[in-house]
């Protein structure tokens, strides 16, 4: 029952972005967004320009942000994929762009939970929660465009991603507990 509701919401969601595909606007967005979030390095990228905006909050998000999307990667990347070893949508097509291929098993999707991971704590305390957000989703949604992840595995990333990323900032609080 499960499988075939998770068959059904995959289906759909390809359904929907299969028409996008071939547009070279929206092929070099998604091609980029997941190139950039190979490694989480989008994330990096992002605490080193939140440090660089100077004080202490924005040293310790970014400190705080470049470790749990570290240790989110050995929890995801190590550990939980292989519990699952969902294997990833078939690839007989050619890719417009150049595109890594993870070995790794498709479910959860590392770049989304990474993604919402990082954004989880970047946002915190911070005017450009809005831009973290809407790269997360892009970076996310991302790996169904290129067909590397089902939308379920994508979808589970995001839950994992917010919920690691909500337990760092417990964890490592910005400022202090009240």
């Amino acid at each position: 029952m499960l499988r075939r509701l998770v068959t059904v919401f995959d289906d759909r969601v390809e359904a929907l972005i299969a028409p996008l595909r071939g547009n070279r606007a929206a092929d070099r967005v998604f091609y980029t967004a997941s190139a950039v979030g190979d490694f989480g390095l989008i994330w990096v990228v992002y605490a080193l320009l939140r440090a660089l905006r100077g004080g202490r909050l924005n040293e310790r998000a970014a400190i705080r942000t470049v470790v749990a999307t570290g240790v989110e990667s050995v929890l995801v990347n190590a550990i939980l994929k292989s519990f699952v070893g969902r294997g990833r949508p078939v690839q007989a097509f050619d890719h417009p762009l150049p595109l890594r291929q993870p070995l790794s098993s498709s479910f959860p999707s590392g770049h989304a939970t990474a993604a919402f991971c990082g954004a989880t704590m970047l946002s915190e305390a911070d005017g450009l929660a809005p831009l973290y957000l809407a790269t997360a989703g892009v970076v996310a949604l991302s790996r169904v465009y290129v067909r590397i992840h089902h939308a379920s595995d994508v979808a589970a990333g995001v839950a994992v991603g917010v919920a690691l990323g909500k337990l760092g900032k417990w964890l490592v609080p910005l400022g202090r507990r009240r």
